[in-house]
């Protein structure tokens, strides 16, 4: 009789041990897809287009001449040329990818997209100086357009606009890591383990 108590104790503390692992297991699952579901959340809001703008400004002066009669006549024709461009530096965040290791508690960003660079120029002629021998035509307008865009693209080279996009893109990163380090997960990207926003600034090209 006491060995049948003694057995079936022992059942019920087996069983009683084998709910609090099964309730623990669920539990951790539990809080694993909350964290899960937070970190695609975060990434979901970091995915957006983020965009710097800037403003250029340049006068140019625009000749051609047109010779005859070996050299002995030419046709001139030129232009003052104003330029007011608004450029803009963007990071669509949508095109991001990444993978999620929930086993590891791992988050690693596979690509971060290039910085697209867009250049909307308002050119205005001034004292215009052209000849029926040699008037301005489309290609006279193609060949400045041509210009206008190449000096411009070399301004933004040394300007401050790419790095102030870029620093507004390494903002938006970070609040993904802030999030995975507040929670005890890693943020990996180009094979290392990114721990402050710096690691972004050093890892990011632009």
């Amino acid at each position: 009789m006491q060995r049948r108590i003694l057995l079936g104790s022992g059942i019920i503390v087996v069983i009683i041990l084998l709910f609090k692992f099964c309730e623990f297991k669920k539990e951790d699952d539990a809080s694993l897809d909350y964290n899960t579901n937070l970190i695609q959340q975060q990434i979901v809001n970091v995915g957006k287009l983020v965009v710097t703008e800037g403003h250029f400004a340049e006068v140019v002066t625009y000749k051609n001449q047109d010779k005859y009669l070996m050299n002995m006549v030419s046709f001139e024709k030129k232009a003052i040329v104003i330029v007011n461009a608004d450029v803009t530096v963007a990071y669509d965040l949508h095109q991001m990818k990444y993978d999620i290791d929930e086993k590891n508690k791992t988050i690693t960003i596979l690509n971060i997209p290039k910085e697209e660079i867009k250049i909307s120029p308002d050119i205005q002629f001034y004292d215009v100086e052209q000849s029926k021998m040699n008037p301005f035509t489309g290609d006279d307008y193609n060949k400045i357009n041509k210009s206008v865009r190449a000096n411009l693209a070399k301004k933004i080279e040394k300007s401050s606009l790419k790095t102030n996009a870029k620093n507004r893109l390494i903002s938006e990163l970070s609040k993904i890591l802030i999030l995975t380090n507040t929670m005890g997960w890693k943020l990996k990207y180009e094979g290392n383990v990114i721990e402050k926003e710096a690691d972004f600034n050093q890892k990011i090209k632009g």
